[in-house]
């Protein structure tokens, strides 16, 4: 076997949840002349968002081939839209406009800056525009200015370089001068002396060269961190120190300072065009007013006011009145709302003058991870350690839509079931009805908002419901297979029927508040409508075959009437009419051998008018509905189950959903303008219905095979998450069974004072997240590893806790502590205190010893009973690490992961009681995750945002060979991963080909979530020959390479084509693209392969996040 041929050598990538952390964000007139638009980036990913009056709507989200270094928003010299500066970390820019008529971004140029020799800035990459679009200017390598030209109309020129004798640049902006002078650039740098000062300059394009600018300050704050451009009157400068904020201009002669409090300012955003007014945010969430109070055009003084608290700020857009986006990179995003007068306080104390509108949930940055499978269903509950300092908090996410039952009956074989008002215009719901076989049964919220039985009189209670609603005017209707009947909603007694004609029943039927259309035997279709108290046929069609389901729902504002009806049959057709006429204007051939059983018109509202028609074999085809014309379009289908589905629309959060009933239950709802899916974690379910009751609010009503259950349901998304706020940052966590508790290694600062800092270990109720003890570290000293589990010949449950003394004269901290901790009556007790010479970086239990790796090296500690009491004794150790960060294991294998030196393989050997090293991966990479995926081979991360696996051939005959860990996959995931487990975000169904393919989890700074999954090889090799076609047919935006983008660099590598790896987000996007699109793909795989063939792949391994 060679070294390669193993599954683990085989790995799919995929994002489960998205970058969450803002970068960047910037407000225009981008995608109309009068919209104002929220622009985005977040790490890999680019939103646009428009300004409503019913706050921010979403207009485009999409991937960016790189890490977006740089956005800028300007408008060039006669035009009527923003266009988008954007560049990434690897040195590709693009400038980016928007194309109303295909909703879409277009390129209006591109290109790579990249030079073969320079020093990477240490600040990171600064990018700038000049006012009046005469030039770009980044600022990529150390005393280096790239600049771009523009020519008058916005075109790009060929860049080139111009020298800086600053070489430590903190910040640089161009500066507001007059129509036709030469661009003015504001450097502020730091000198070999630590001493900050700002310096301007001209540029000349003419001499590429900068020259002397028109002033200059020395000495500035010794925070000094940012400069803020001052539009025109005024002009000039704002820098922004730890303790002073100084403004500068040529025409004012001496600068205007104003002393603050010791703060790090993080973020700035202007209020006003004139530039009088800014939002300072600072790395505490601490928000503030700056305003320039001008006298005669000058600016006279400098005023600073606070407003109150928000997130961390990482960027400050002002939208318009009053309404702030507050972009987080250490917390939840926030839209805010400023007040001239206060509207509230912390605890009375210090008034606050802003309301917070709307938060947007982020995880990142993701510090640490615990998978728990608390319902023992083989589906995993993430609780993340998120966010930094006071926006700290745990985030449980669990995948698909949870459920909360609030009510449940034994009542086997329920077939259907039906929620009525009382009266049309109630705001509730008062009956529940439920049909079985030969009977139907009311059950009706009582005074005392409990369910009980009922009836209503003018129901045939003896026969088996196929539909019943309330209808137009206060009236119900139920139909049963003999009769359609309308009972009056005030006396509840029957006020007219219909009946078939003899020696026919009804087999289907559907209804809205004006129409009923029925469905008889021998293919007959019937449209009733309801005047006056009364059904009138309005129309009658024989079909060629039996209808197997219908559907009549009103699409529009119109809620009471349909113009369109849809039938499917047994012929595997499915059909659109026109109403009242029943005149044929759509059909579609579903093909296949599984006849149809539910069919749905739904208006997604973003997302527009859908058909949907599910399959008995848990199948369901999806169409694009013209409502006007009934044209089906963009024809998709998706495996939601393996059991009939059964379709019924429902609202939540005031959008349309649909809920589909089957053995694997799911919600499909609308995002981003397309079909999303989310699965229900539930057991099969048969029948639901929305139950909206005075006793049940926002409800639904589920059958299963044996209960009805009544409950609420969560937000609908793909992912759910809860918050739990700390108040402190939380460093590790650790679950442990047998208590039923989390174990949270958190660090608190006060606000005061960053440099005090409070550490402890809080102990949580794992159901209800419940604080029920907290231990507290001694002073310096940091939680720095967590695990649970049990030690040898000791049945209890111990949380094991690693620990640095972290002192201010030491640069690597050279002493720590193990300690052993129970819980006993929901009190976390200090069993044993290990000091150890070094921090505890990573802790395990193996073969029920505690592994660790303690500073530069790896040791393993007996657990022992002396004179009564138990003590951790060192068994062995192995060293020359430069930093063993971690240490996993799996059967007799041990993995360090060192800083610098990559990944290295331990053996322990029991009888000796000994640690032998058995190989190392020789390559330079600074380790930030790791995991053991089987004995041979292994998974990390590493500090230049990539993946690779490594392996080991043992059945090698040199000693050379075996020795070595052997690179097998590389990839870059453009993620700074922090932690990296097995474990599954779904539920692994026993049938299904996912319980065969192991995945690991990870955990990032921007707070994605992902998933690894190693595939068989021959599902691997058809993957990568979609994963091929799709960079040919999805091109990346602002014209970036996808292959250029995955492709593996470092520090100490040049670059590598990924191998080994597969991009599964560009891979699902296959099930968007249209049909044209979609055969080309298949076609360029090569001759097996069919459009419905890869979208059956496809969809497998979606499933897996």
């Amino acid at each position: 076997m060679s070294v390669t041929d193993t599954r683990s050598s085989y790995n799919y990538v995929v994002t489960a949840n998205r970058p969450t952390n803002v970068r960047h964000s910037v407000v225009g007139n981008f995608t109309g002349a009068t919209d104002v638009n929220l622009i985005l980036s977040k790490e890999t990913r680019l939103e646009i968002w428009t300004l409503t009056e019913d706050g921010l709507k979403g207009v485009a989200d999409v991937p960016i081939y790189g890490r977006i270094a740089v956005l800028e928003l300007f408008r060039p010299p006669g035009q009527q839209q923003d266009v988008i500066f954007l560049s990434t970390e690897r040195y590709n820019f693009c400038v980016l406009e928007w194309d109303s008529a295909k909703e879409e971004f277009r390129t209006r140029a591109g290109g790579n800056v990249e030079d073969r020799v320079g020093r990477p800035a240490e600040e990171g990459q600064m990018g700038v525009v000049d006012p009046h679009c005469h030039l770009i200017g980044l600022h990529l390598y150390h005393g280096l200015l790239k600049v771009i030209p523009m020519s008058p109309s916005g075109e790009l020129d060929e860049a080139f370089n111009i020298r800086l004798e600053e070489l430590e640049v903190l910040d640089l902006k161009f500066l507001h001068v007059p129509v036709g002078e030469a661009p003015l650039l504001a450097v502020l740098y730091q000198d070999l002396k630590q001493a900050r000062h700002v310096r301007t300059y001209r540029v000349s394009f003419k001499d590429k060269e900068l020259r002397a600018g028109p002033w200059s300050q020395q000495d500035l704050d010794a925070g000094a961190t940012k400069v803020i451009p001052i539009p025109l009157p005024l002009g000039g400068a704002v820098v922004l120190g730890e303790n002073v904020i100084a403004y500068f201009a040529e025409h004012q002669g001496r600068p205007i300072c104003m002393p603050i409090a010791p703060t790090i300012i993080s973020a700035y955003g202007k209020v006003d065009d004139n530039g009088s007014r800014w939002l300072l945010g600072d790395n505490m969430g601490r928000l503030s007013l700056l305003a320039l109070v001008a006298v005669d055009g000058c600016v006279a003084s400098l005023r600073h006011e606070a407003l109150g608290n928000t997130s961390p700020a990482a960027t400050l857009s002002y939208l318009d009145n009053g309404v702030v986006y507050v972009g987080s990179a250490r917390g939840d995003s926030q839209l805010v709302r400023l007040s001239a007068t206060p509207v509230g306080g912390s605890g009375g104390a210090t008034p606050s003058f802003l309301e917070v509108l709307e938060n947007y949930t982020s995880l990142g940055p993701i510090v640490d991870f615990a998978v728990v499978d608390l319902e023992r269903q083989g589906q995993g509950q993430v609780v993340t350690c998120s966010g930094v300092n006071l926006s700290g908090s745990l985030r449980i996410v669990r995948n698909g839509i949870g459920t909360t039952e609030q009510a449940s009956i034994e009542l086997p074989g329920i077939k259907g079931a039906w929620s009525l008002k009382a009266s049309s215009s109630d705001a509730f719901d008062k009956f529940l009805v439920l049909t079985f076989v030969g009977e139907t049964r009311v059950l009706a919220i009582t005074d005392d908002d409990e369910l009980d039985e009922a009836e209503l009189p003018g129901f045939d209670a003896d026969a088996q419901t196929l539909h019943c609603s309330n209808v137009a005017p206060d009236q119900i209707l139920q139909v049963t297979r003999g009769t359609v009947r309308l009972v009056s909603a005030a006396t509840q007694q029957l006020s007219h029927q219909w009946t078939p004609p003899a020696g026919s029943s009804i087999n289907l039927a559907a209804a809205n508040p004006t129409q009923v259309l029925l469905a008889l035997e021998r293919g007959v279709l019937i449209l009733l409508g309801i005047q006056d108290g009364a059904f009138t046929e309005a129309a009658r069609l024989t079909l060629n075959s039996e209808i197997s389901c219908l559907d009549i729902s009103p699409l529009g504002e119109d809620t009471s009437v349909a113009q369109l009806a849809t039938v499917a049959t047994w012929a595997m057709d499915l059909l659109v009419y026109r109403l009242p006429s029943l005149q044929q204007i759509a059909k579609e051939d579903l093909g296949g051998e599984v006849i149809p059983r539910s069919v749905l018109m739904a208006d997604f509202e973003e997302a527009g008018p859908h058909l949907l028609c599910a399959l008995g074999d848990g199948q369901l085809h999806n169409f694009r509905l013209d409502a006007a014309t009934g044209e089906l379009s963009d024809r998709k289908r998706v495996s939601l189950g393996t059991k009939p589905i059964a379709l019924r629309s429902f609202r939540s959060g005031g959008a349309r959903h649909v809920f589909a009933a089957c053995d694997r239950p799911a919600v499909i709802y609308a995002a981003n303008k397309k079909l999303l899916f989310s699965n229900v974690n539930d057991d099969e379910i048969n029948v639901m219905t929305s139950f909206n009751s005075s006793g049940f609010p926002d409800s639904l009503a589920v059958a299963k095979e044996e209960t009805l259950s009544i409950g609420t349901i969560d937000e609908v998304q793909k992912l759910h998450i809860q918050t739990v706020p700390l108040g402190e940052q939380p460093r590790r966590i650790a679950h442990q069974d047998a208590s039923r508790t989390y174990a949270v290694a958190v660090e608190s600062v006060d606000p005061n004072d960053p440099e005090i800092k409070n550490c402890a270990v809080r102990l949580f109720d794992d159901q209800t997240f419940e604080t029920k003890d907290r231990f507290e570290l001694e002073p310096n000293e940091q939680g720095t590893a967590m695990v649970s589990g049990s030690l040898v010949d000791d049945p209890a449950a111990y949380y094991l806790v690693g620990t640095a003394f972290a002192l201010p004269e030491e640069q690597e901290p050279s002493r720590g502590r193990i300690l052993v901790l129970q819980v006993r009556e929901e009190k976390l007790v200090l069993v044993v205190a290990k000091e150890v010479r070094g921090a505890t970086w990573s802790i395990n239990i193996f073969q029920g010893k505690v592994l660790a790796s303690i500073g530069s090296r790896v040791q393993i500690f007996k657990w022992a009973a002396r004179e009564g009491s138990p003590e951790l004794v060192v068994e062995c150790g192995y060293g020359g690490f430069v930093t063993a960060l971690f240490v996993e294991h799996l059967g007799e294998s041990i993995l360090v992961g060192d800083i610098m030196r990559s990944l290295q393989l331990l053996t322990y050997k029991a009888e000796e009681g000994a640690l032998v090293a058995r190989a190392r991966d020789y390559n330079t990479n600074w380790v930030t995750a790791m995991s053991v995926l089987d004995e041979e081979t292994f998974l990390a991360s590493e500090n230049s945002y990539n993946l690779f696996t490594v392996a080991r051939n043992s059945d090698a005959a040199a000693d050379e060979e075996r020795n070595h860990l052997a690179t097998v996959g590389r990839y870059h995931l453009g993620e700074f991963v922090n932690r990296i487990q097995r474990g599954s975000l779904v539920m692994k169904m026993p049938d299904s080909e996912q319980v065969e393919i192991p995945t690991q989890l990870f955990a990032t700074i921007s707070g994605v979530i992902g998933v690894v999954a190693q595939l068989p090889k021959d599902k691997f090799e058809k993957l990568i020959k979609l994963q091929d076609a799709l960079r040919n047919i999805i091109g990346g935006v602002g014209g970036f390479s996808h292959s250029e983008y995955r492709s593996f660099r470092n520090e100490s590598n040049a670059g590598e084509d990924a191998t080994g790896f597969i991009d599964g987000d560009l891979i699902e996007q296959f099930l968007d693209l249209q049909p044209n699109d979609a055969a080309a793909a298949a076609a360029q795989m090569g001759p097996d392969f069919t459009p419905e063939s890869v979208s059956k792949l496809v969809e497998e391994v979606a499933r897996l996040h």
